[in-house]
């Protein structure tokens, strides 16, 4: 039985929900009842229900204000909120402490049991996790024999001639040229631990049955076969592996399964699918990878790939991080799709990258410089472009602040220009940049957005519908057309009409009857 407490100021709807919900049909047990958050945590501390059900809106100290303080010192102590509040935002700040059942009052028995069930399951769920995982524990302290399982790993691993091949058929009795085989390995991502590298070759035992060899290899969990043609059901069994282990320890892993060989050729197979394995530096971890997925390398692409690293360091150096953002992706991209050698690849990686860092002062640069050879390191593009896109919005960042002055001051003057020529017809993006300032439109443009967060088009009708509003406050006799014309909507009378009302509601005829009345 889980244990249940309820937590609600009103001690009708405590009552109401004591008596409708049959506890033990559930598997659950009321222990206790409080009527705010305060006395909830007293009550919780002491006796540790399994779950809680409390009212948001509570005196004292309210349900959220409750679940942030249980969540911290009790974690395992799940939560059905209770509200009548349908904003979103108390959903969301009760997510974030893993509250995931919020019910708006009122709500009937069948909506709260049927979140009772929820968690419950999710429960037994937990524990079934932690007793596979003890028991998996107590299997491998247990001694296996392991002497067949290193001989034959040796022998998969390395070459042997026709002699060794002799004294490995007759000391395990087994024909090596007659049975057909796949070599199949498991490389975990991530960092782990011995344990969970040893249970996911426990797994894979448990799930292949019988097979001729499964053993660890350095950090390699290998697998060898057979395959009489049914290949589509060892890869649903490969597919489950990946998936329970996940279940239980929440780590990927990469595969690599070898072509169909005979098993005196084992060595060839283990070779075939280390290399396959190479490649999951391009189709990512958690692949399952076969020679299928592997594009022939085009020599001559490499030599005819070129980057412009000028031009990416002119866009850092712009300080306009969603251009930089762009090119990154692009660049990361034509690798992926290339598939050229990943020595390759690292190196044009690098190469950039180096011209980037030496944007930097030196001190800086040295700091950069230092990180390199994690970058070299990494063993997925994508951990690649994470790490290189992470160190050149650091650098963007920087130029942008030295940038900034610099820009606020242009932007400033836009803001002048608008507030002077604000009756003419003309003023617009175009005619400040080539007229007043004598730069590219497009670029005074992207910075106007960039400094203000708002498009010049839409910035110019605002000012204009504000000076509007101060027209019509200060003169209240004005004329509509008088009022285009001073604010630089010409003779268009009506279009003028039509922007005032989309702006604020109403036209300004509207406008000038409800500030006359004082709205």
């Amino acid at each position: 039985m889980y244990k249940v407490m309820l937590v609600d100021d009103e001690r009708i709807i405590i009552d109401g929900i004591s008596k409708v919900i049959k506890w033990e049909s559930i598997g659950t047990s009321l222990i206790g009842t409080a009527k705010n958050g305060i006395e909830a945590y007293e009550f919780l501390s002491q006796h540790q229900p399994d779950i809680v059900i409390s009212d948001i809106k509570m005196p004292g100290m309210n349900g959220l204000e409750l679940v942030k303080k249980v969540y911290n010192n009790y974690p395992e102590i799940r939560f059905i909120l209770l509200s009548g509040f349908s904003e979103f935002d108390y959903a969301k700040q009760a997510m974030e402490y893993g509250v995931k059942h919020y019910l708006l009052k009122p709500c009937n028995e069948n909506t709260i049991i049927n979140a009772l069930s929820e968690i419950c399951m999710e429960l037994d769920q937990e524990k079934e996790r932690e007793s596979f995982i003890k028991n998996m524990k107590e299997t491998l302290e247990t001694v296996l024999p392991f002497a067949k399982e290193q001989k034959l790993k040796e022998f998969v691993t390395n070459i042997y001639d026709h002699g060794d091949l002799n004294t490995y058929q007759n000391l395990y009795q087994i024909d090596l040229s007659s049975s057909n085989v796949r070599l199949v390995l498991f490389q975990l991502e991530g960092h782990f631990q011995i344990e969970q590298l040893l249970a996911l070759k426990n797994i894979t035992e448990k799930i292949f049955g019988e097979n001729i060899l499964c053993c660890t290899v350095g950090e390699l969990i290998l697998i060898l076969v057979e395959d009489e043609g049914n290949y589509p059901l060892i890869q649903q069994k490969i597919e489950k592996i990946r998936d329970t282990f996940f279940q239980y320890y929440q780590l990927d892993c990469t595969i690599a399964v070898s072509e169909l060989g005979k098993l005196n050729a084992a060595n060839k197979l283990y070779l075939e699918a280390l290399d396959c394995l190479h490649y999951r530096f391009y189709l990512g971890e958690g692949s399952i990878i076969t020679r299928n997925d592997i594009s022939l390398i085009d020599k001559s692409v490499e030599q005819e790939f070129y980057y412009d690293e000028q031009k990416f360091c002119r866009l850092v150096k712009s300080g306009y991080w969603e251009d930089v953002e762009k090119e990154i992706v692009s660049f990361f991209k034509r690798f992926i799709d290339l598939k050229m050698d990943i020595y390759a690849t690292k190196s044009y990686v690098i190469q950039v990258f180096n011209a980037m860092i030496r944007l930097c002062d030196s001190p800086t640069m040295n700091t950069y410089l230092s990180k390199l050879p994690i970058l070299m390191e990494l063993n997925t593009i994508q951990n690649m472009q994470s790490f290189f896109q992470s160190i050149t919005k650091e650098i963007t960042s920087g130029f942008y602040q030295q940038n900034k002055n610099k820009h606020s001051t242009i932007i400033s003057k836009v803001i002048d220009v608008v507030n002077e020529h604000i009756d003419d017809p003309n003023l617009s993006l175009q005619w400040v940049a080539n007229e007043m300032l004598y730069m590219n439109a497009d670029y005074l443009g992207k910075l106007f957005k960039k400094e203000t967060g708002e498009k010049f088009s839409n910035f110019l009708t605002r000012i204009r519908i504000e000076k509007a509003i101060q027209i019509i406050e200060n003169e209240s006799d004005v004329k509509i057309f008088e009022l285009a014309e001073k604010i630089g909507f010409g003779e268009n009378s009506q279009y003028f009409s039509q922007v005032f009302k989309k702006q604020t509601g109403y036209t300004p005829s509207e406008y000038k009857r409800e500030s006359v009345q004082g709205f």
